[in-house]
C-alpha cells in the first residue's frame, strides 16, 4: 500500500449509527519496523503481495543477527531480532522453519501453532496448595518464561503456543 510492504496485525470490522461501514487495521511496516493504523472503505483497494516461502534451518545466533540456511540450496541468510520480533523465543537450534521472502528479500518466518521447550528454571512445587487455577513462572531453554501448572519441573519438556506464548501441555 502506497509502495510499502505492510503486514496486517489487527482487523475491526465497524459499523457506525450513520453512514457507511469501514475496516480498522492495524498494520507493520515490514522494512522500518513501524506501526501504523488505517480505516479502509469499502471502496478502497489493496493490492496483496507475493511472499515466496522458503524452507530454511535456523543454525545459530550471533549478537543481532540469527542465520537461517536453505536446505536447497544451502545458501544463508541473517535476519535481524527487529525483523523476527517475538519469534526469537521460539527458535531452536537446526529447527526447520518457513521464512517468507519478498523479491529475494527475507521479511519474516511463519512458525508452527506450537514448539517444544525445555524448562530450564522453575520454582519448585508448593506441598498442599492445591488451587485449581494455581501457576507459576517458568523459564524456558531460550529465555521464554512462561506460567505452568505447579507439577511442571526443571528439565521436563513443555508445548507452548507460538501465537499467544501460553503453556498447551506437557511432553
Amino acid at each position: 500500500m502506497g509502495g510499502n510492504l505492510l503486514r496486517l496485525l489487527d482487523v475491526q470490522h465497524l459499523t457506525p449509527g450513520k453512514g457507511h461501514g469501514f475496516v480498522q487495521c492495524r498494520l507493520r511496516n515490514l522494512r522500518s519496523r513501524t506501526l501504523t493504523d488505517h480505516k479502509f472503505r469499502s471502496e478502497d483497494q489493496v493490492e496483496r503481495a507475493a511472499l515466496d516461502a522458503r524452507r530454511m534451518q535456523f543454525l545459530y545466533a550471533d549478537g543481532d543477527a540469527y542465520n537461517f540456511m536453505d536446505t536447497e540450496t544451502f545458501e544463508q541468510v541473517a535476519l535481524t531480532t527487529e525483523t523476527l520480533g517475538d519469534s526469537v523465543d521460539y527458535l531452536l537450534p537446526e529447527a526447520e522453519i518457513t521464512v517468507e521472502m519478498f523479491e529475494d528479500d527475507p521479511v519474516g518466518i511463519s512458525l508452527p501453532l506450537t514448539v517444544d521447550l525445555t524448562v530450564t528454571e522453575t520454582a519448585p512445587a508448593i506441598k498442599g496448595a492445591t488451587a485449581s487455577a494455581q501457576l507459576k513462572p517458568a523459564t524456558l531453554e531460550t529465555g521464554l518464561v512462561v506460567q505452568v501448572p505447579p507439577f511442571i519441573a526443571n528439565g521436563d519438556k513443555v508445548r507452548v503456543n507460538t501465537e499467544t506464548g501460553d503453556y498447551q501441555g506437557r511432553v
